[in-house]
């Protein structure tokens, strides 16, 4: 009943607000979604393509989706009004939220419907490193600075709780600039300790690419916020809500969250993103004390 109430009520909001004549002016005629690369390469705009193409069909809009090569480029393309809404990463999420006048709308959750995932250090499963003590001196690898569990939350741990500075504590530092890339740099034994999240990871099995049995897990970190669908917050309000009925109309699809490889969508705001705020705070003045 509750499913069906709420695909009543979606459909309502998205008969309202599909006709541009009916929602006032200040629609565009299309609308452009961005993408980090997580994935590397082309492979977030694939595993998107049911949304976006969904979305199309939701909307009565054309759907243009925009991806770029790394997370700072998602951002810059949202500070000039090159793309309306966005798919970020928690800390990439709060640089928008920031620089380029973003407004979360919708979070993923994780196959479990959970509203978050964990960060992860990982190792292959045959290294010499047994746990996160062995890691000194060995070569690691961020995802990139806009990560939250690939850059933000692996600093916390180093200057809380290890008291080290990374680029002191490793023997080389590097970014990989998506989850993927991390992920097959250790299984193939080019960087022996990466940071990345469960979500990732648990994709990249899903997909064949990699094993469970490829990797030891050094460190969990508590549950991060989902990764938030945002619009810029000038859009008009009849598009970011039809926008975000339309996301979740998506989790009642056959199959939808076998596509994304998630657990859906559910409402959220920009609140959701202080405790980001707050470790990216925490982190800057930890490490300038080490």
């Amino acid at each position: 009943m509750r499913k069906l109430l709420l695909a009543l009520m979606v459909t309502t909001l998205l008969c309202a607000f599909s006709n541009p004549l009916i929602a006032g002016n200040g629609w565009p005629k299309k609308i452009k979604i961005g993408f980090i690369p997580t994935e590397g390469g082309s492979g977030s705009l694939e595993r998107f393509k049911p949304l976006t193409d969904f979305l199309e069909s939701a909307l009565g809009m054309e759907i243009e989706p925009f991806s770029a090569s790394d997370y700072a480029g998602i951002i810059t393309a949202m500070a000039h009004k090159h793309i309306d809404f966005a798919y970020f990463g928690p800390k990439s999420y709060i640089e928008a939220a920031e620089k380029a006048n973003a407004e979360a709308l919708v979070l993923e959750l994780n196959d479990k419907g959970m509203a978050g995932y964990t960060g992860l250090l990982i190792t292959q499963a045959n290294s010499k490193i047994k746990t996160i003590d062995d890691i000194k001196d060995k070569t690691f690898c961020f995802t990139d600075p806009n990560s939250t569990s690939g850059y933000l939350v692996p600093n916390v741990l180093f200057a809380r709780d290890l008291k080290v500075d990374p680029n002191k504590y490793f023997s080389k530092v590097s970014f990989s600039g998506a989850h993927g890339n991390s992920i097959l740099a250790v299984k193939n034994g080019k960087i022996e300790v990466a940071a990345t999240n469960d979500i990732d990871l648990n994709r990249m099995i899903e997909k064949g690419q990699v094993s469970m049995n490829d990797f030891r897990i050094l460190w969990r970190s508590e549950l991060i916020p989902g990764a938030p669908m945002a619009a810029r917050k000038d859009l008009p309000t009849s598009l970011k809500a039809a926008f975000t009925g339309a996301m979740l109309m998506f989790n009642e699809l056959p199959g939808a969250k076998e596509k994304l490889q998630n657990g859906g969508y559910r409402y959220t705001n920009d609140a959701t993103y202080d405790v980001i705020r707050y470790m990216k705070r925490l982190k800057n003045e930890l490490a300038a004390k080490n």
